[in-house]
């Protein structure tokens, strides 16, 4: 009997190696399945500044549907110079990564403002800050890595009313219980406790009256930019909508 040839150019060797990626039988290749693609700090930048602006879109904003919101976006991160000779994002990718960006800092939000109610006098920023990061990572038993974003969200009114009303992403720390007996009189704070409240109450209520004033400028100078863009059209080329919206920016800004 003859024996097969197993070196003959005529034959097809299946005995291919497991390490091998793909395997050629005169059809096209299987490529390997490429890995996942972490966001750099820049594109998540880019991002929410695609989405805080199509969100605030006046015209569109309660128009548009989820497909196009996010579609919009896409062509917004894309087109960003920031992001030059990056690989382009898919719409589904920015929605996947705004849901998480938006569910670390609505949570991270909720730490920091617990750090501010427990800030200690001759603290500063960066203490509140450090404070902040350690009740995140008790409450939730990672590190928050995601300051970047925090830093662009913190003060942004829209971004505030969206997360913290509609989405109910906020979640407040978890405090135990106290219990305190029926019979047990409770006595009036003392003179220095008082003094000390006082004084805590003041430094707040002064931090609280700086992001008021800031988020009070940022408004402004959206509208303006709004109203920049609208002027710079023909009365003709505008719509109805455009046209009251101008006359209403222009009123305000009188």
């Amino acid at each position: 009997m003859d024996r097969f040839n197993f070196n003959s150019p005529g034959l097809v060797n299946l005995l291919v190696s497991q390490s091998s990626q793909t395997i050629d039988l005169g059809c096209s290749e299987v490529p390997k399945p490429a890995s996942k693609r972490k966001w750099t700090t820049k594109e998540d930048v880019v991002l929410i500044s695609a989405w805080l602006n199509t969100s605030k879109d006046p015209i569109v904003s309660n128009e548009q549907k989820a497909g196009t919101f996010w579609r919009r976006i896409e062509e917004y991160v894309n087109a960003s110079p920031l992001l030059i000779g990056s690989i382009p994002r898919e719409w589904s990718q920015c929605k996947q990564r705004w849901g998480r960006v938006n569910e670390q800092v609505c949570k991270f939000f909720g730490s920091h403002e617990a750090a501010l109610k427990e800030q200690a006098s001759g603290q500063n920023e960066n203490d509140v800050m450090k404070a902040a990061h350690d009740i995140f990572f008790n409450d939730y038993l990672v590190k928050f890595s995601m300051e970047h974003c925090w830093r662009e969200l913190r003060f942004d009114q829209k971004w505030r009313s969206h997360s913290f009303s509609k989405d109910g992403a906020k979640e407040k720390r978890k405090e135990p219980a106290e219990e305190v007996p029926v019979d047990q009189d409770v006595r009036p704070p003392g003179v220095k406790a008082s003094k000390a409240a006082k004084r805590k109450k003041h430094t707040n209520e002064a931090a609280f009256d700086q992001i008021e004033s800031i988020l009070a400028a940022k408004n402004t100078i959206s509208k303006q930019k709004i109203l920049d863009r609208l002027l710079a059209k023909t009365e003709a080329t505008l719509s109805p909508q455009e046209v009251s919206l101008k006359n209403k920016l222009i009123s305000e800004m009188l």
